[in-house]
């Protein structure tokens, strides 16, 4: 299962903050994050095991941000909502909706390159059978949004805290750090306990890139009176409640921290990881937006 943590305009300095595990079966290929020469000014990873994927389709993505389109900045991410049952073979691939909004493409608006969130999260809730169960992340870096077709339904995230992993919902808190977390089902473990250390670093170390680091490595399992029910037998579901999976088939592929400061420069970074949770490589990567008001 996948982890984001978000920061957004929860500190006077920081737009954006971003901290996330994108978990997935070692087999999958995957290329770490650059930039894409497809797309200009697209940082992100590269997904080319996707399923379902049409002859000539770029490769999909977990996570990314345009960084060369000024006033048209964008950010990004996705994840699976976990379900076996409800799996199809006859859907399009989730990364495809990721990398639709980063490049302003629209299946309902196809001459409309310039959709913003809300009208990008109606376009794809108006066909919720095109994909398997999804969330999606997206901002133009003025707004940010999110989107599930497994909740029906699409929500602007207040200024804040927010986390997700592969449930049907968003926990969010407040910028201030004065009341616990909240959410419309119970709040999986490793989504509370990695909101709780982003608050803290936010408060104390906003900059520290090495400390977001440390979040998303946490190993720790939950008890099982706190497992979230995804369907899946209980061994397997207490080794996916932790933020960081390490093991001989699925895992952790990537952990990526992404800042975006109000002065407009940003700091990208990304590891990769192979079997038992093995760092295999790490990028970074720095630049300057020009961001909205």
């Amino acid at each position: 299962m996948c982890l984001v943590l978000i920061g957004w305009r929860a500190h006077p300095d920081y737009r954006l903050i971003v901290a996330a595990n994108r978990d997935e079966f070692y087999t999958r290929p995957t290329e770490p994050m650059r930039w894409w020469p497809e797309v200009p000014g697209l940082l992100a990873g590269r997904d080319i095991g996707a399923e379902r994927r049409a002859e000539g389709d770029l490769p999909g993505s977990w996570l990314g941000l345009t960084t060369q389109s000024p006033g048209r900045h964008r950010f990004a991410a996705v994840t699976n909502v976990w379900s076996p049952s409800d799996d199809r073979a006859d859907t399009r691939s989730r990364g495809a909706l990721l990398l639709d909004f980063l490049r302003g493409v629209s299946e309902r608006h196809p001459s409309d390159t310039s959709l913003g969130p809300e009208q990008h999260l109606l376009d794809v809730a108006a066909a919720p059978d095109h994909y398997n169960g999804y969330n999606l992340v997206v901002s133009d870096l003025e707004t940010l949004w999110w989107h599930s077709n497994r909740a029906a339904e699409s929500r602007k995230l207040t200024p804040g805290f927010h986390g997700l992993s592969n449930g049907t919902f968003v926990t969010s808190a407040s910028p201030t750090g004065d009341q616990e977390p909240t959410a419309p089902q119970p709040i999986w473990p490793k989504v509370r306990a990695g909101l709780t250390e982003l608050r803290r670093l936010t408060r104390s170390h906003p900059d520290a890139v090495e400390r977001y680091f440390a979040v998303l490595a946490d190993r720790t399992e939950a008890p099982d009176d706190r497992l979230p029910h995804t369907g899946v037998p209980h061994e397997v579901e207490r080794t996916l409640s932790a933020g960081f999976i390490g093991h001989t088939r699925h895992g952790t592929r990537a952990s990526t921290v992404l800042l975006v400061r109000e002065n407009g420069t940003f700091s990208m970074a990304e590891r990769s990881f192979g079997r038992l949770g093995r760092e295999i490589g790490e990028v970074s990567f720095h630049g300057t937006l020009d961001l909205p008001a």
